[in-house]
């Protein structure tokens, strides 16, 4: 797989990602060949977070004979350096580091979380400090609010954005066309997430009953290869520099075999076609909707 480069960070690093998730709540000899697989195909960019359970034990164990190849990237849902500066702690001793390539404030949401995480006390003054002393390498944060996003991007100059690039939302609602004028201004990295992500899920019983009940949302059948490869071009087209699949190792898989398939060619009628034709029935089940958070309209 060949790599691209990660925004302005100067890293080269693989296009698919391997989502965290993917070792969350399974066995450990599960994991360490998931990851195994996920290098020996090319991946080397790692994103996990204390939030996901118990994933940063097993990650952080099926990584050891890795971690000086990789970029091990972490996050944190803590607003308040206080309460971030324990977890963070906790999190490099469970991933057997000493350092993070890349740490990131995690779902940025309302118009509370960009001004605790910024004010006084707030998350960023422990990452700052980190990154000034070289244990944070470089600094992003996720977000699922666009508002959010661009709110955190006026408070500060980021290397990164962990961003919901889905062609559902941004055909229906918009959403990340502004994120991409950002991008084009300032050169940060996108992390594309939800790029196969189909609809939500209509009930528990459905989303338990399917082969991804980790996931948050629905992605295209793993036999819809089109409609897959459509997702991510166009995530791709819309300028992500990499994708985050869902966390599953079916997902994860796929889309690492699919990637050479979907760089072949760019977004195209086709993709734009089959999209559309999937409209209509995702469109009732939207996952996201514009200025989620309380953010009051634009």
């Amino acid at each position: 797989m060949k790599k691209v480069d990660f925004g302005k960070t100067g890293y080269k690093v693989s296009p698919i990602v391997f989502a965290g998730i993917v070792s969350m709540s399974e066995q450990q000899a599960d994991s360490d060949r998931y990851v195994a697989q996920a290098i020996d195909f090319g991946v080397n960019y790692f994103d996990v977070a204390p939030s996901y359970l118990d994933a940063e034990v097993i990650l952080g164990n099926s990584l050891k004979p890795y971690r000086k190849d990789v970029y091990l990237a972490c996050k944190s849902t803590e607003r308040r350096a206080q309460d971030a500066q324990k977890e963070f702690q906790a999190s490099l001793k469970r991933l057997h580091t000493d350092y993070f390539d890349v740490y990131q404030v995690h779902s940025l949401s309302t118009p509370e979380d960009v001004e605790v995480a910024f004010g006084p006390g707030g998350i960023m003054e422990m990452i700052l400090k980190y990154h000034k002393e070289g244990v944070i390498r470089k600094v992003g944060f996720s977000a699922h609010s666009e508002r959010a996003a661009l709110e955190a991007l006026k408070l500060y100059d980021f290397d990164s954005v962990m961003f919901p690039m889905n062609w559902q939302l941004n055909m229906e609602q918009g959403i990340g066309n502004a994120l991409m004028r950002e991008k084009q201004k300032k050169g940060f990295a996108l992390l594309a997430i939800k790029a196969i992500i189909e609809r939500a899920w209509l009930s528990q019983e459905e989303r338990e009953a399917s082969p991804w009940p980790k996931g948050w949302c629905k992605p295209f059948d793993a036999d819809d290869t089109a409609a897959r490869m459509a997702g991510m071009r166009f995530a791709f087209h819309m300028g992500a520099d990499v994708l985050i699949p869902p966390g599953n190792w079916e997902c994860q898989s796929s889309m690492q075999d699919l990637y050479e398939q979907v760089a072949a060619r760019p977004y195209g009628p086709e993709d734009e076609q089959l999209l559309t034709q999937r409209l209509a029935a995702a469109s009732a089940h939207p996952f996201f909707k514009k200025d989620e958070g309380g953010w009051t309209a634009a």
